[in-house]
């Protein structure tokens, strides 16, 4: 039977069941039968079959399948041994969506598509050989720590390790654009090379003059950004990535930048077609001084951005606007423009309850928290990466007079539900930072050198997390209550904590430590203050439970590694993100994220197939009641369990917003009517700003006809 062959077959009949209740009951063992029914008609008879694994590897190189280089690293009888070890495991798929997706979406296939090639347990195995660069123990550990999905690399990363045909390593990437021609048009090509290798785009358009400004001393000759960004979209909709998929991009601009209504208004149903962007992704930077003025009802002033680096010598990006607010104000060599800060603070609420747009990065709050020396201005398609930046400079014939450094997401999750019966936390943890390091260092874009060169000097990764949820409502934790709060909070220390010994482990061993370590907060010792004073322990008798057995560091323990950096410094830069996952959370069977689950059992529309089941892990008549939904609960609840996070965390986190159009007076106090308002959004942004979130990615209202707005995440801004 062909790969293609899948039509109405007893699998998916199966798992439709399991939305047809029987006597008021869910049928969740239809899921079970779907999930065998799918491996005995579909998987095994489509699976070629070889003699050993040896066989299978001189097969698959021999076919240009996979690399030989990184084999050629092993003798095949480790090989043999690593895939025992993976045998001996008994990993099995939990759920049919699980096993449909990794199949559908991950298993090499022959080249004319009718066979498998692969199972989860060769992928994990590439995988752990790949990364593990010729380390026979550092091979076992990963195998070991992807097996049993406490680890899971990134989709582009799981999906292309080994592979001779293969895309990138990394999930998406952030490049920043200076005010002249040169710049735009260099940064025009470099998002057309990196949607065609399959990555996501971040661009910042907050250094571009605004309409209306003057070029080369004619006043008003200047179109403003509303242009450049319908040529990015016009790059990304062209670098389609073999017409496999559009490419997909964001661009963010700073909230004190005259042209911020035109930004917002591109993204509106009723747009003018010649403004409006239909794939393009917005996002606004927003200063603590907005928030200010919005707070006090006062005016606000937008600032040319030209006039601004004319006076200030530094790009728009590069001024502090809350420092320098005042003071921007009374410079008459400045032109302004003035607006109502609660106006423009009703736009943006108006834009988000129609589009999901735009994301939020409270652009202050990510750089007090910033250990790096340098500034972060922007994010990625994802909202959660978050490092510093350096302009380039670029003469008229398109050469670098000087480098700057953009930004390439190498990213990767463990799974929370997994990693808590992890017979060794600060092991597993390692031998994902030896994995991710491997990707950092190997992942060289020569197309875009500024990526290139920021990756080389800064090293950075990002480790998240997924199966929070799934995690609590499995240990009777209510999300959103106190004791989700300090689970969150001591797990997320934990992974910091053990990011930064191997960090340090591996700037020891290699000598060598991130450009610019020397003036981090890591280096002069103040990053570790918080943690010197021994409070991140667990305090409840719940929490203390949950981690009996695991290591918690304490003061002392934390006094030793601020010294050991001091000493040997830190390898990466940047270490942890949380992105907002998506097919990796289905083949690891929890919850996608940090995020509360949307549905207990989520249907999926999938293309030429349509409906797939998939019920929440461990969904029982126990776990019900805490398998609430995100939209029937309190966003601030799921704000903090995300603030309790981003103690710990030293990049940010991908947060959504889950409302309705109809949100209950039972949860939101505040509200005298049921009808979803822009005072709703404009509350809820406020406490993430007062909470300390670093940022927010979609806002998603399910509306009354049941569909939902700003739901439509692109497939390269999903992990």
């Amino acid at each position: 039977m062909s790969l293609k062959d899948i039509g109405d077959i007893s699998y998916f009949r199966l798992n439709n069941e399991i939305n047809r209740p029987i006597n008021g009951k869910i049928p969740l063992n239809k899921d079970k039968e779907a999930l065998n029914a799918f491996f005995k008609e579909n998987v095994i008879p489509n699976t070629k079959q070889f003699a050993s694994i040896t066989d299978k590897i001189n097969f698959l190189m021999e076919n240009d399948y996979i690399e030989k280089a990184f084999i050629k690293k092993y003798k095949p009888e480790f090989i043999e041994e690593l895939a025992a070890i993976i045998k001996a495991e008994d990993f099995h798929f939990k759920s049919f969506m699980a096993a449909y997706k990794f199949y559908q979406q991950y298993a090499l296939k022959t080249n004319d598509g009718n066979y498998y090639l692969e199972s989860l347990e060769d992928r994990v195995m590439f995988n752990a050989l790949y990364f593990a660069d010729g380390n026979e123990e550092l091979a076992k550990d990963l195998a070991i720590e992807m097996i049993n999905q406490r680890y899971q690399p990134a989709t582009p990363s799981f999906l292309n390790a080994g592979r001779s045909r293969r895309g990138e390593l990394v999930s998406c990437f952030l490049i920043q654009v200076t005010d002249d021609m040169n710049s735009i048009g260099r940064s025009i090509n470099s998002a057309l090379q990196l949607s065609r290798i399959g990555g996501g785009v971040g661009i910042t358009l907050s250094n571009l003059r605004e309409a209306g400004a003057p070029i080369k001393g004619y006043a008003g000759a200047a179109s403003g950004v509303v242009p450049v960004m319908k040529l990015f979209e016009d790059s990304f909709s062209y670098s389609n990535q073999l017409g496999q998929r559009q490419g997909a991009g964001v661009v963010y601009l700073n909230i004190f930048h005259p042209d911020v209504i035109a930004f917002l208004s591109t993204k509106k149903e009723n747009a003018d077609e010649k403004v409006r962007v239909k794939t393009l992704s917005l996002g606004l930077t927003v200063p603590d001084k907005f928030y200010e003025l919005a707070r006090n009802n006062e005016d606000m002033y937008l600032f040319s951005p030209y006039d601004v680096e004319r006076e200030y010598g530094v790009a728009f990006n590069y001024i502090d606007i809350t420092e320098k607010y005042d003071e921007l104000l009374a410079n008459p060599k400045i032109t302004k423009t003035k607006i109502r800060a609660r106006d423009l603070e009703t736009e943006i609420s108006k834009l988000q309850q129609e589009s999901g747009y735009p994301y939020i990065i409270n652009i202050d709050t990510a750089n007090k928290a910033n250990p790096i020396d340098g500034k972060i201005v922007m994010s990625n398609l994802c909202s959660e990466i978050l490092q510093v930046q350096k302009p380039s400079v670029i003469n008229d014939a398109q050469e670098f007079l000087e480098l700057g450094t953009d930004i390439s997401c190498n990213l990767g999750s463990t799974n929370i539900l997994n990693m808590m019966t992890s017979p060794d936390f600060g092991r597993s943890i390692k031998a994902m930072t030896r994995a991710l390091t491997y990707v950092t260092d190997s992942s060289q874009i020569e197309a875009v050198p500024t990526i290139k060169n920021g990756n080389q000097q800064a090293h950075t990764f990002g480790l998240g997390a997924m199966g929070l949820h799934s995690f609590l409502a499995q240990n009777h934790i209510e999300y959103g209550s106190p004791e989700s709060v300090e689970f969150t909070d001591i797990y997320f220390m934990l992974m910091n904590y053990w990011t930064l010994v191997e960090s340090n482990n591996i700037a020891r061993e290699r000598k060598t430590t991130f450009v610019g370590f020397e003036h981090s907060k890591y280096a002069d010792g103040t990053y570790f203050d918080k943690y010197v004073t021994g409070k991140f322990v667990p305090k409840s008798d719940l929490v203390k439970g949950l981690f009996k057995d695991h290591f918690i560091p304490q003061a002392a323990d934390w006094e030793a590694l601020r010294q050991a950096v001091q000493k040997d410094g830190l390898y990466h830069q940047n270490r942890l993100a949380v992105a907002p996952n998506g097919s990796i959370s289905y083949i690891n069977d929890c919850s996608a994220s940090i995020h509360p689950i949307t549905q207990r059992i989520e249907e999926r529309q999938e293309k030429k197939i349509g409906k797939i089941y998939y019920p929440a892990n461990g969904l029982s008549t126990d776990t019900i009641p805490y398998y609430t939904s995100a939209y029937d609960m309190d966003m601030r609840k799921v704000i903090d369990v995300y603030a309790a996070a981003t103690e710990h965390v030293d990049q940010g986190l991908s947060l959504t917003l889950f409302l309705r159009s109809e949100l209950p007076k039972e949860i939101y106090e505040w509200k005298s009517e049921s009808k979803q308002t822009t005072r709703d959004l404009s509350i809820l942004r406020n406490y993430a700003f007062n909470k300390g979130i670093k940022s927010i990615y979609y806002v998603r209202t399910f509306t009354d006809d049941g569909e939902e707005v700003g739901a439509n995440q692109c497939e390269s801004c999903v992990i």
